[in-house]
């Protein structure tokens, strides 16, 4: 800890908090496979049964993994492609704003792939699987 920052702490509270809200995005989709293949057929996506499988997987699996520390390289990488692919089928069309000025537009993913960029960069932080491997 220099000057009273503490990186590797930062970094372990931004991956657990991108691990919890990935992990509450997946799981409803579990109950709802049919709703999720529903919507994303709808915006366009080919396969949307198979393709709301792999969300569901990315977002829950990813998820879990981000809150153990464990793959936090390539599970961010993927997920920051799920939300560069939302942004592109889904929120661009609606503007910036997710709420106020207007509804769904791309703010709340661009925060989550800045934010999953940040692991991939700075690393996993503290209490992370694969600080392990980093000692």
């Amino acid at each position: 800890m220099k000057n009273g920052m503490n990186p590797e702490l930062g970094l372990a509270i931004l991956r657990i908090v991108l691990g919890v809200i990935f992990v509450a995005h997946g799981w409803p989709k579990v109950g709802d496979m049919a709703g999720t293949a529903v919507f994303l057929g709808g915006v366009g996506i080919p396969a949307p049964m198979i393709a709301a499988w792999l969300v569901t997987i990315l977002e829950l699996g990813g998820g879990i993994l981000l809150l153990a520390g464990f793959l936090v390289t390539p599970v961010s990488l993927f997920l920051t492609a799920h939300m560069f692919l939302g942004i592109v089928t889904v929120h661009a069309a609606k503007g910036f704003y997710v709420v106020g000025l207007g509804s769904a537009g791309i703010e709340f993913n661009l925060l989550m792939a800045a934010s999953l960029l940040m692991l991939v960069f700075g690393g996993p932080g503290l209490a992370a699987l694969d600080s392990r491997n980093h000692s």
